[in-house]
């Protein structure tokens, strides 16, 4: 809610006279003016954003959405500025590109026998609640298990875990996990947002049911629809007819794995860092 010029003065106390190769901003309310200001501080400057809605003075621009192209950034950048678009560049846990091959070999079952719910770590709206209530009325298999993830300070994570003690099937509410790439690996299924976690579950060819929850989660949850990668749901309580839907035909289950694994295969921090590491050659 500062203006850029408070942020800027804030950022100036902090680095004081240090001098950097490279400084990378991920920031919708910065622009141009805080980036010219910090070219004190640094040789290179990458600008991370998927917005394309401002002006940017940077040596690198990375937008990781699919289907976003060089075209969106026209005249918004210098002319020297090196675009990495798409989400080829998709800022993925290593992990993720590690267990990619296991995961795909591993989905050759049309059986929904674990469910991964993860609606985002605070969930403020309660989303991971909502979607429990539509399970409730479900066709998931009798021997289908439920795995929650949250984070600990999501506001109603309390009554998230009476929720899933009442639910049919084994439920088990994690915290705060390290091994989200390793719990998407064992699940046939998500139920999850149109958020960054998209490109970890493409990454894996984790069948999703996605629900947009922010306006910056559209675009990638309508491009992901229209690529068949996704079942993307207007209301969450839509959900149960989706897996109504995945449980009466087992062909749709792969054809989302198929279409998923297609968007990105997990390796996008090895090309931005070789990027990285060329431009900064003779500075």
């Amino acid at each position: 809610g500062e203006s850029w010029e408070t942020d800027f003065a804030q950022t100036n106390a902090v680095l004081g006279e240090q001098f950097f190769d490279w400084l990378v901003v991920d920031h919708y309310s910065l622009d141009s003016r805080w980036e010219s200001a910090m070219r004190k501080f640094s040789h290179k400057i990458m600008v991370i954003d998927d917005l394309a809605d401002r002006m940017h003075d940077c040596d690198l621009l990375l937008d990781q959405t699919f289907g976003h192209g060089e075209e969106e950034y026209t005249n918004r950048v210098p002319k020297n500025c090196v675009l990495l678009t798409g989400s080829d560049y998709a800022l993925l846990d290593p992990e993720f590109s590690k267990l990619r091959e296991f995961s795909l070999i591993r989905r050759n079952s049309s059986k929904i026998e674990h469910l991964l719910i993860s609606m985002g770590g605070i969930d403020q709206s309660n989303a991971t609640g909502k979607v429990l209530e539509s399970l409730r009325y479900s066709s998931l298999p009798n021997n289908c298990r439920i795995t929650i993830v949250m984070g600990d300070a999501a506001p109603s994570l309390d009554n998230i875990q009476l929720q899933a003690e009442g639910l049919t099937w084994p439920t088990e509410l994690k915290v705060n996990v390290t091994n989200m790439a390793q719990l998407m690996t064992y699940s046939d299924l998500a139920i999850g947002t149109a958020g960054s976690t998209a490109w970890e579950r493409c990454c894996l060819g984790l069948p999703s049911i996605v629900v947009v929850l922010a306006d910056n989660q559209r675009k990638i949850g309508h491009v992901l629809e229209q690529e068949r990668a996704v079942i993307l749901i207007k209301e969450i309580s839509d959900a149960e007819k989706a897996i109504r839907l995945l449980c009466e035909s087992g062909d749709k289950l792969n054809d989302l794995s198929q279409a998923s694994r297609k968007i990105t295969d997990g390796t996008g921090v090895e090309k931005v860092v070789l990027y990285m590491e060329k431009l900064c050659v003779g500075k």
